[in-house]
């Protein structure tokens, strides 16, 4: 583990140091009211073109599911849909995504006539996931600049794979900086208790960021979203992110999930027997003071039309696809979007 620190501390410390005095003069444009930050699983975003070096078999043409160029557009269509729709006025000055193949994927996603309007622009990195699922981010370059940018290797260690995380350090109105983390880990697929010690490791992995970050400035504006593939009182989010909830300030973790009171009051992100609260978002302590940039809400995104009902249960996210049937839905996620004051 001093390894990892070490390491840890001194690639932040660089990215933490970078800043050029042009880009920090560069104006940066307000937002209307608040400035926002989204997250979306998109589940499965994937084009007709078969990439020898995943496993993307399901979605092509001739496959169980037959994906074709008219599905691919409609999925395309949907999720930009669901993301004009995260909120009523205007559209998020940031937005993570998770389960995309590709770049081409994202550049054919912000195209799309619901979304061109945003101008958004593409943050990607190529990964080495297996299932050929990836993360990346977009954004509004008028309300956000971008300073650095960086995938994170959680398995220093270990030699097997899982996704790295995107680090993405930015500005926001005021000239303040803020550190986003877009996750997504390791899913139960397997079990979930077979499965927890590498959402363990995401979660001592992105508490090492944070504490390093935290060391060079205490009041470094630190945002962590994904899907986590475990809820807000699971091991990998209390014990070793040790992310505690937003009421409890007085915590020395100087983590805090957002999301944890949302799910004790039984909301969630994603539903199969219950609901789960896997897509979530954890600030560090200086988003929650009284000085600006601070929280202002944080909210599950959840339009009836976004939802499908079952013959019996309550609605659930209507997905796109499922076990090579082809329902053409949004995703089987539910987006979540933070609103931060900056005025």
């Amino acid at each position: 583990m001093r390894f990892i620190r070490n390491s840890v501390l001194l690639l932040l410390g660089f990215t933490f140091f970078l800043t050029s005095c042009n880009l920090t003069k560069q104006s940066v444009k307000k937002p209307n009211d608040a400035w926002m930050a989204a997250f979306y699983n998109v589940e499965n975003l994937f084009d007709t073109i078969n990439d020898p070096t995943v496993n993307d078999e399901e979605f092509l043409p001739g496959s169980k599911l037959d994906w074709n160029t008219e599905k691919y557009q409609n999925s395309l269509a949907q999720k930009a849909r669901v993301l004009a729709a995260l909120d009523s006025l205007d559209f998020p000055h940031f937005v993570g995504l998770a389960e995309i193949e590709n770049r081409e994927v994202l550049d054919d996603l912000v195209k799309t006539p619901a979304l061109a309007k945003a101008d958004y622009s593409i943050i990607h990195i190529s990964d080495n996931d297996p299932r050929g699922i990836e993360v990346a981010a977009i954004y509004r370059k008028d309300f956000f600049k971008i300073l650095a940018t960086k995938a994170l290797e959680p398995n220093l260690e270990k030699p097997e794979s899982m996704r790295h995380v995107l680090y993405v350090k930015g500005l926001i109105w005021g000239g303040d900086t803020l550190h986003i983390f877009v996750n997504h880990w390791t899913s139960r697929y397997g079990g979930k208790d077979e499965t927890a010690p590498r959402r363990a490791r995401y979660g001592d992995f992105l508490r090492h960021l944070s504490d390093s970050l935290l060391t060079l400035d205490p009041m470094a504006h630190i945002v962590i979203m994904g899907d986590l593939n475990d809820n807000p009182n699971d091991p990998s989010i209390t014990a070793h992110l040790q992310a505690v909830s937003p009421n409890d300030l007085d915590a020395a973790s100087r983590l805090f999930n957002l999301s944890l009171p949302l799910f004790e009051a039984g909301k969630g992100t994603l539903y199969y027997r219950s609901w789960d609260f896997f897509d979530q978002v954890i600030v560090s302590h200086a988003l929650l003071n009284s000085e600006k940039p601070s929280v202002r809400t944080f909210e599950v995104v959840k339009h009836h039309w976004m939802l499908f009902n079952p013959k019996s249960g309550e609605p659930r996210p209507n997905r796109t696809a499922s076990g090579g049937r082809y329902f053409g839905g949004f995703s089987d996620h539910l987006p979540v979007i933070l609103y931060l004051n900056v005025d």
